[in-house]
């Protein structure tokens, strides 16, 4: 389907953020998608770390000006955009001050796990999502890059399932060798609810790791991609055994055509 309709969401881009396997291909997959004859539109957290001058990021006001309620307190989501000229393209920016303006990542300067990535994670998915219902623009594929992103499929398939905006859409996740070893926190599965969301659902979060938020995200998926060559392998093991659609690493020259026939499929 040259002409499909496809959301990127990924926890880094470069060059807004450092090189890496994520990054690299957050940024030249869409790109390539595009250049395919498809629609897209892509989608990070504005970390504190990218510098906005530099990359000449703007507030989209119209889209921005929502607040989000996150373990009873309310978060105003701001949303932010840059274009990346060389490749035609536009990045979306889920941003907030409590959230993203730190200088940092995931860690602190010690190394250690920010205590808030949870409620982090659950802002950046619920706006991303948000968004794209004020953009009032409904996706085919929906291609997740990262554990960040986690939530996605969760919330896809469990609150937004009556939404048709997203109806129709196929939620595909990529597996990186990006694992954590912190746990995010206890109360993680009670603040993530919404409308939609079972106990059931959330179970296996009783222990908040990156092993069972990427079975999480497996589970409710209609397609995964091994995005790089050294994944942890009990995920890659858990992966095969749900019999989805599931796409080998591929080398760099090819996969831009593959991820594209991948999404097709999905799509038959």
């Amino acid at each position: 389907m040259s002409n499909a309709k496809v959301l990127f969401i990924s926890q880094e881009i470069t060059p807004y953020l450092p090189e890496t396997e994520i990054s690299n291909i957050s940024r030249y997959l869409p790109q390539g998608i595009q250049e395919l004859g498809k629609e897209i539109r892509t989608f990070m957290p504005r970390f504190g770390k990218i510098n906005e001058r530099r990359h000449q990021l703007h507030e989209v006001i119209r889209l921005s000006g929502m607040n989000l309620i996150i373990n009873d307190a309310d978060h105003p989501l701001i949303i932010k955009v840059a274009s990346l000229q060389q490749a035609r393209m536009q990045v979306y920016f889920i941003d907030n001050e409590d959230y993203f303006h730190r200088k940092a990542i995931f860690h602190d300067e010690n190394n250690k796990f920010f205590k808030d990535n949870d409620e982090r994670m659950i802002f950046f998915a619920r706006g991303v999502l948000e968004t794209v219902k004020k953009l009032r623009w409904a996706p085919d594929i929906i291609h997740c890059h990262g554990w960040f992103t986690s939530l996605i499929p969760l919330y896809l398939k469990k609150a937004f399932k009556e939404d048709p905006l997203f109806q129709d859409s196929k939620i595909v996740y990529s597996l990186y060798d990006n694992d954590f070893n912190s746990s995010l926190d206890t109360k993680f599965r009670e603040k993530l609810h919404l409308e939609g969301v079972e106990k059931e659902d959330v179970e296996m979060l009783d222990k908040p790791d990156f092993h069972n938020i990427s079975k999480m995200a497996l589970n409710q998926c209609d397609g995964i991609i091994i995005g790089t060559k050294n994944i942890n392998p009990k995920i890659y093991e858990y992966a095969k055994s749900l019999n989805k659609p599931l796409l080998e690493n591929q080398e760099e020259e090819t996969f831009v055509n593959e991820y594209s026939n991948f999404y097709d499929e999905l799509l038959k």
